[in-house]
């Protein structure tokens, strides 16, 4: 029995933005808003986050999430060799665990008495994540891959999620958090085990900013909105229509807009006062969107400007936009 060690990165995380100068010119703009990002102290108790949940649900992306944040990450480990990894002495960071129902020695009675053993552990605050999901969307999820089920490859995928549901129900019923993947796309379950494990005890408050279209609905999860349909639109300009808010030239009409420069004072010195107060308040993650119509244009205008001016600030800042990635042809205004 070999267990692998994931060694690479979801092609789809958020990109941490580091910008240089000339985004140190907003004084130019009148505003000259500094805020600095602090630092929290390291805690002394070890994290461990088993993860499991059913095939298909995204346990595989989960990991993938905790590697990006930090994470030491084992995946398929066998139980047997869990006690002799999770030793404090040895944890150097947090460490996440796949736990797989095809590994050669799961068993659901063996996985609770882990459980059990693990929560008299000094220094080791462990938590079950269940990647959970429903079983009509598990099956479509089959169907579409046309991938056999690992508990049934000789039968139809029905009957393996079914008899994995069965088997994994008490675990489920075990589990300290509970996500529910069946309407999450893969960027929104990153961004919801970035909330609950965010290891930004030595980088102080993860910051993510993202764009997204009205018409699309608004994303999960997001801490504050801002709708930046009154600024003047790109759309109607020919050239600039097939071009979206990461192109200098529609970045450069957004800001033209009369209302431009004190919305955007604004909206920094706001930014800039609330993110040290959370940071004190323990927060680990703040999440920022801006929506306009479709979400090509203005709303990936403002959300490059500011991740840029929060990130010269010091501040740890990802930024997402959503129809961008989801490479909408919809370019209506």
């Amino acid at each position: 029995m070999s267990f692998s060690v994931s060694l690479y990165r979801y092609l789809g995380a958020p990109r941490w933005t580091h910008f240089p100068p000339p985004y140190t010119s907003w004084q130019g703009m009148g505003c000259d808003t500094t805020c600095e990002s602090g630092s929290m102290q390291a805690s002394s108790t070890i994290k461990l986050v088993l993860v499991t949940g059913p095939s298909g649900a995204g346990r595989s992306t989960a990991i993938n999430a905790l590697e990006d944040l930090g994470y030491e990450v084992i995946d398929n480990l066998p139980l047997t060799l869990l006690q002799r990894v999770v030793e404090p002495a040895g944890m150097t960071k947090p460490l996440a665990v796949g736990l797989d129902t095809r590994n050669r020695d799961f068993s659901v009675h063996g996985m609770l008495d882990m459980l059990h053993a693990l929560s008299h552990k000094t220094n080791v605050e462990t938590s079950l994540l269940f990647i959970g999901c429903d079983r009509h969307v598990l099956l479509n999820r089959f169907s579409e891959t046309r991938r056999r089920h690992p508990l049934a490859p000789a039968e139809t995928p029905k009957i393996g999620i079914d008899r994995e549901f069965d088997l994994l129900q008490p675990i489920q019923a075990r589990a300290d958090i509970l996500i529910d993947t069946s309407e999450m796309t893969p960027h929104e379950l990153r961004a919801d085990i970035e909330r609950w494990f965010s290891t930004s005890a030595s980088k102080g408050l993860s910051i993510s900013v993202q764009s997204f279209s009205y018409k699309r609905g608004l994303p999960r999860g997001v801490d504050t909105l801002y709708d930046c349909r009154f600024l003047q639109n790109p759309y109607w300009v020919e050239a600039l229509r097939e071009q979206n808010g990461t192109h200098k030239a529609v970045q450069t009409y957004v800001r033209k807009d009369p209302r431009f420069a004190e919305f955007f004072e604004r909206l920094l010195e706001l930014s800039c006062f609330l993110l040290p107060a959370y940071t004190d308040e323990g927060k680990t993650h703040f999440s920022i969107g801006f929506g306009c119509t479709g979400g090509q244009h203005r709303s990936v205008a403002v959300t490059e400007t500011l991740a840029a001016a929060l990130a010269e600030r010091g501040w740890q800042v990802s930024i997402r936009h959503r129809e961008l990635e989801r490479n909408s042809t919809n370019h209506d205004p």
